[in-house]
């Protein structure tokens, strides 16, 4: 199995720890991370094409995955 990248371990390092406990403590947060991670896997299999998709769909999930992103990292920065 490849590394699937831009995973929230890699793109915040620094912020393992708070993740892990958040995800525990906070729903919406544990919500976000878990679409966050849906979104992700979906853009490496259409990258991989694993699953194939029309680039429409790929920059409409790939502006999905920054917006979560954006809303994690603001959470983690709070």
């Amino acid at each position: 199995m490849s590394n699937t990248p831009h995973e929230l371990a890699e793109e915040f390092p620094e912020h393992v720890e708070k993740m892990h406990r958040l995800k525990a403590e906070n729903a919406h947060f544990a919500k976000l991370f878990d679409e966050y991670h849906e979104v992700n896997r979906a853009i490496h299999r259409a990258e991989t094409d694993v699953e194939p998709t029309d680039d429409a769909h790929m920059e409409e999930m790939r502006k999905s995955r920054m917006a979560l992103k954006d809303e994690i990292y603001a959470l983690l920065k709070a």
